[in-house]
């Protein structure tokens, strides 16, 4: 092999080395999104913590309440056929993630268990011809998951930079369920055996368990 022939592979390898490394920085671990091949969009996606005080009051919480559907009525869908009523009812975040429901009900606290660090309520709710349908709200002071940014529908991905700042807007709106909702809802404690009206939403995650995070939360 000749000099220059060395010379011409050398270059010819680092060309394709330094492409390979531009591609391969665009996902350092974490995935970014981007719009009509530009970076542009994910730059000047806003952050979660703004994302979600610009649209908490203004658009989520009006969401749920406008939309939600009578949670007997959606435990009845999902007793009967779990695929037909997230179809129906339901949204999914993506391909295979559980289907999240927005639902409104009323109803009576027969526990409260502040042992858990998710504080459930249970509350059973009158289902006409029926078994009343038990809802556990989460009080906290731990509110997980990702049920209300995944049932309002419009939020998505691409609304940020990459999946950490998605993940973290469905924290910062548990976060505002902590303090917009439950912190006005009173003394969880004597909360049993009151009625309590709710608007929130779950992830079918286990059958016939209806974990709730509520984004409207009133003890007549």
């Amino acid at each position: 092999m000749t000099v220059i022939t060395r010379r011409l592979l050398a270059a010819a390898t680092a060309a394709a080395l330094a492409s390979a490394v531009a591609a391969c920085s665009k996902i350092p671990g974490v995935y970014v999104y981007e719009k009509d091949g530009s970076t542009a969009a994910a730059a000047s996606a806003t952050d979660p913590k703004t994302y979600v005080e610009n649209n908490w009051t203004q658009k989520i919480v009006p969401t749920v309440h406008d939309n939600a559907v009578d949670v007997t009525t959606v435990a009845k869908a999902i007793a009967d056929d779990p695929a037909a009523a997230g179809k129906q009812y339901g949204n999914q975040a993506g391909t295979g993630s559980p289907f999240a429901f927005m639902v409104k009900g009323s109803g009576k606290v027969t526990d409260v268990d502040t042992s858990v660090p998710t504080g459930p309520v249970t509350v059973e709710v009158p289902s006409p011809g029926g078994k009343p349908v038990k809802v556990t709200i989460a009080t906290g002071p731990v509110i997980a998951g990702t049920a209300i940014r995944d049932a309002v529908k419009f939020i998505s991905f691409g609304d940020f930079t990459n999946q950490i700042d998605y993940a973290e807007a469905a924290n910062q709106i548990n976060d505002k369920v902590k303090t917009d909702v439950i912190a006005k809802a009173g003394d969880k404690a004597a909360l049993k055996g009151r009625t309590v009206d709710f608007y929130g939403a779950f992830s079918a995650l286990a059958p016939g368990t209806i974990f709730l995070v509520p984004t409207e939360l009133a003890v007549k």
